[in-house]
C-alpha cells in the first residue's frame, strides 16, 4: 500500500510510519519540519497544512491508498476540512486520530463507542466552543473541535471511507506528554511514593505502536466506522502499573497508597501532579467492543512501561512540548502528603 502519514516525525506519527514501513509499504510523511525526525525510508514533503498551496502541492504527490492523520490535535475543525476535500481525489481512504474527548459525557460517565458525541460543524473555527467566563461546568471545548474535525472528515470522504479513533491515554516509547516517563523517574528515585487512590483502580491506557497498528490495519480495510482504542476495561489497574514502574527502574521504591479524599484536601491537580489519577466515574470506563472485533490487541501496560524505561535508558529523549511540565508532584508536596499518611 502507499501511506500518506499527516505528521509523521514524532510519537504516534512516527509509530505509523515506522509500522507502514515495516509491512513493505510506501510511505509519505508530511509536516513542517519542526520537531523530530520521519523514519528512515519515508518520502517527506515539507508543508503547512494550513496553507492552501502547500496542500495542493502535497495533492501532487499522489496517489495514496489511505491517509492517517495523527498531526490534527490542535487544528480547527475547518482547516482539517480544506485538507481533507484537497486530498480526497487523491486518496483512497482517510483514518483521522481524535480523542475520547470527544465524547459527551466523558470523563463524568461511562462510554461505548456509540456514545453521543458533541456538536462542532465541520467549517468550525478555533473559536467555536470556547466557554464563557466563570464557566463552572465540563470543559467541552476541545472536545467540540475534535468532534467538529471528525465531521470534517466523514464530510469529505464519507462515511464508507472514513474512520475515526478515538484514544484514550496513549503511553509508549517517544512520549512527550510526560506522564510515564514522570513515574519511571520518579520510580527510580526510590523511598516512599506516593501512590494515588484504590490498588485495585482500573486503568485503560494504551501502547503507542498498538494504536499505530489498529490505524494501519483500518487503512487497509474496506470499510468505514468509529472505534475507541483503549486497553480493555478492569485488565490494567493502577497497582500493576505503578509495581510495573518499580520494577523496570530496578528502584526500591515503595508504594505508599494515598486515599482520593486525602489528595483532594491536599489540592493535588487530578490528571497532572499525579499523572492518570483521577476521580471522575467514566474517565476509565470506556467499551472498545467494536474496535476489539475489528482486530485491536492491546499488549500488557507492564511492557509498555518496560519498554519506554529502555528507551529513555538508551538516550530516547521526547520532542519538546508544553505539556511536559504540567506533569508531576514537587517532592516537597509529595513528602507533606507522605507525611499525613503517616499520622
Amino acid at each position: 500500500m502507499k501511506i500518506l502519514v499527516l505528521g509523521g516525525s514524532w510519537f504516534l506519527g512516527r509509530a505509523v510510519a515506522q509500522a507502514s514501513l515495516d509491512r513493505g509499504w510506501e510511505v509519505t510523511v508530511f509536516n513542517r519540519g519542526r520537531s523530530g525526525s520521519a523514519p528512515e525510508g519515508a518520502q517527506t514533503v515539507r508543508g503547512d497544512r494550513t496553507v492552501a498551496a502547500d496542500l495542493a502541492r502535497l495533492a501532487g504527490e499522489g496517489p495514496w491508498d489511505a491517509v492517517v492523520d495523527t498531526s490534527a490535535s490542535e487544528m480547527a475543525p475547518r482547516d482539517v476540512l480544506a485538507g481533507a476535500r484537497t486530498l480526497e481525489p487523491v486518496a483512497d481512504r482517510y483514518v483521522y486520530v481524535s480523542t475520547v474527548n470527544a465524547y459527551r459525557g466523558w470523563p463524568n460517565d461511562p462510554l461505548t463507542e456509540n456514545s453521543e458525541v458533541l456538536d462542532g460543524p465541520p467549517d468550525a473555527d478555533v473559536d467555536y466552543g470556547r466557554l464563557p467566563d466563570g464557566w463552572d461546568g465540563p470543559d467541552w471545548y476541545y472536545g467540540r473541535q475534535k468532534a467538529g474535525a471528525e465531521r470534517a472528515t466523514t464530510a469529505a470522504f464519507g462515511e464508507d471511507r472514513s474512520v475515526v479513533l478515538r484514544p484514550g491515554v496513549i503511553l509508549g516509547p517517544g512520549e512527550y506528554v510526560g506522564r510515564l516517563p514522570w513515574w519511571l523517574t520518579r520510580a527510580a528515585r526510590g523511598g516512599r511514593m506516593l501512590a494515588p487512590g484504590a490498588p485495585d483502580k482500573p486503568i485503560q491506557p494504551i501502547d503507542v505502536r498498538d494504536v499505530a497498528t489498529f490505524a494501519l490495519d483500518q487503512a487497509a480495510a474496506d470499510r468505514g466506522g468509529a472505534y475507541n482504542c483503549v486497553a480493555p476495561i478492569g485488565r490494567e489497574t493502577m497497582a500493576g502499573f505503578l509495581t510495573a514502574c518499580v520494577l523496570a527502574t530496578g528502584g526500591d521504591a515503595q508504594l505508599a497508597w494515598a486515599p482520593d479524599k486525602l489528595l483532594l484536601d491536599h489540592g493535588v491537580q487530578q490528571w497532572t501532579e499525579l499523572p492518570l489519577w483521577r476521580t471522575h466515574a467514566g474517565v476509565w470506563r470506556i467499551e472498545s467492543t467494536r474496535a476489539q472485533a475489528a482486530g485491536l490487541v492491546c499488549r500488557p501496560l507492564a511492557e509498555t512501561v518496560a519498554d519506554t524505561w529502555t528507551w529513555l535508558r538508551e538516550g530516547g529523549v521526547p520532542v519538546e512540548h508544553p505539556r511536559w511540565a504540567e506533569h508531576g508532584i514537587t517532592p516537597e508536596k509529595e513528602a507533606l502528603i507522605l507525611g499525613a499518611l503517616s499520622r
